[in-house]
């Protein structure tokens, strides 16, 4: 099948951006290009201070890059006007964190319906939906409890159903097992394959963990501003 060109959820083309300190540029990303299938879970590690933050900000549309381009479900995201951005990441982009950002005041089940009904759902459909997504990831039993009353992993697993609940093209995570003990990060690693494979969404996950890293479909390296694919 060649029409890899049609497939891919996420494309960076030479992406650079710096950053101004005491009136000097500081380089952060210096051409930096990657692009994830849909359907893929990619990996993108590199040192502490390395930018990866940066590149997912970037990738977000969080952050406008100094130059390059930013391609998402085939569309290039610069001519997209600066008012409708919100719109377009709403629909095409999940976000999962390290910490689970949930609304304390809100069940499980709504912290999933909301941004839904943000995307026009009336709220029986959202809440369905969010069910539907609870079971996926084995916590229907959960549905009616507060992040308060949950797991640190649980709470964590309720942010990855939230972050896939519009059906985006591609779900960004920054190191969204980095507060979770090995055991418990595995747990929540295997939500987050179990639910981009049942959605058909894809995944760039910033990640220190190698062996997290080797698991995914591929994984990439930032360093020195510049992006390559991984060797273990």
């Amino acid at each position: 099948m060649n029409n890899h060109e049609h497939t891919h959820a996420l494309a960076l083309h030479d992406v650079s951006q710096h950053f101004e300190q005491g009136g000097a540029k500081i380089a952060i990303l210096k051409g930096a290009s990657l692009t994830i299938e849909a359907g893929q879970m990619t990996a993108l590690i590199g040192p502490s201070g390395a930018g990866k933050t940066t590149l997912l900000n970037i990738a977000g549309l969080l952050e406008d890059p100094a130059s390059g381009d930013v391609v998402i479900a085939g569309q290039n995201t610069k001519r997209i006007k600066t008012r409708k951005k919100a719109a377009f990441r709403r629909e095409h982009i999940g976000f999962v964190f390290q910490t689970h950002r949930l609304l304390p005041e809100f069940s499980a089940v709504e912290n999933i319906a909301i941004p839904q009904m943000l995307n026009g759902l009336n709220k029986y459909e959202a809440q369905a939906r969010a069910m539907q997504l609870l079971a996926m990831i084995g916590l229907e039993g959960r549905a009616k409890h507060r992040p308060g009353q949950l797991s640190g992993g649980e709470q964590q697993r309720v942010a990855i159903a939230r972050a896939v609940a519009n059906g985006p093209t591609v779900l960004l995570a920054d190191e969204p097992t980095g507060n979770l003990d090995p055991e418990t990060g595995q747990s929540v690693f295997q939500t987050l394959r179990q639910i981009i494979k049942g959605t058909g969404s894809s995944a760039l996950i910033v990640t220190h963990n190698i062996a997290l890293a080797q698991s995914m479909d591929k994984a990439y390296m930032l360093e020195a501003g510049q992006v390559k694919e991984a060797t273990f």
